[in-house]
């Protein structure tokens, strides 16, 4: 992932309200595309410009090929509260996250969150990256808005499992079972993305607990019921991969 800074000049006075809303206007798009990742946005305003610090994929994913047609609008739309076109300067490489995929498209794919990762949802199966979204055809209205909200309930769930709070077997519910309104969610956007890029796609299912290691080990697909364990660990965490229903899942960190 690459630190950017991203500069509006305000070339007329114009109300506090109309920049905001314009700059944000853009910023969403940009988020929604998977352009720039997170939702924090530090913002400053020096010398009649406002400045914004962004995380992006990859050195050039503000560049214009990579908009939506939200994105243009957005831009489009920026004179009218006074801002100029952004102008992008790459700072460098942000040390403490994750590399992204490399251009090439993988043999497999994966959907794939964690609470801790700010990254695409959607993963390389070879190497376990992320994959920038606007590298694929978007999942609906033009963007992934829909699959980013899915990535933020998942990450909520993952929060609240993590925390040991009283919510906490629903979470694992909603994170583990391919039934649960977020796995239902989850394996209908890989089925839509592996439609729209042609690249097998799977739904990652998180797991904890279970009665052993020896029945965790023994434990069959839960779309199909057919064994699914692998006879190597995948990326030190895919133990389970089912061909078939397109699901993938690690042994319980319970056993682990």
């Amino acid at each position: 992932m690459y630190l950017v800074d991203v500069t509006f000049d305000l070339y007329e006075d114009s109300a506090v309200h109309l920049v905001e809303g314009a700059v944000m206007r853009v910023f969403d798009a940009w988020r929604h595309q998977g352009q720039v990742l997170g939702r924090e946005l530090p913002t400053w305003i020096k010398d009649g410009s406002l400045n914004l610090r962004v995380v992006c994929p990859e050195p050039d994913s503000l560049h214009s090929r990579h908009l939506s047609p939200a994105g243009r609008h957005a831009l489009k739309k920026l004179g009218e509260a006074g801002l100029t076109q952004p102008r992008v300067k790459l700072l460098g490489r942000d040390l403490f996250s994750d590399t992204t995929a490399e251009p090439e498209p993988p043999s497999w794919q994966l959907l794939y969150a964690t609470f801790v990762h700010n990254c695409s949802p959607l993963r390389s199966g070879d190497t376990l990256a992320p994959i920038p979204l606007y590298r694929v055809p978007a999942i609906a209205n033009g963007d992934h808005k829909l699959l980013l909200r899915w990535q933020d309930d998942w990450m909520a769930c993952d929060q609240l499992q993590m925390n040991g709070v009283s919510a906490e077997q629903s979470a694992l519910f909603e994170l583990g079972a391919p039934q649960s309104p977020l796995g239902r969610r989850g394996t209908d956007f890989a089925k839509r993305l592996e439609y729209l890029t042609k690249i097998p796609t799977y739904y990652y299912l998180y797991r904890v607990g279970g009665e052993s290691q020896e029945a965790e080990a023994q434990r069959p697909c839960p779309g199909c019921g057919q064994p699914w364990r692998l006879a190597e660990t995948l990326h030190g965490i895919i133990d389970f991969k089912c061909d078939a229903c397109r699901l993938v899942s690690n042994l319980s960190w319970d056993f682990q």
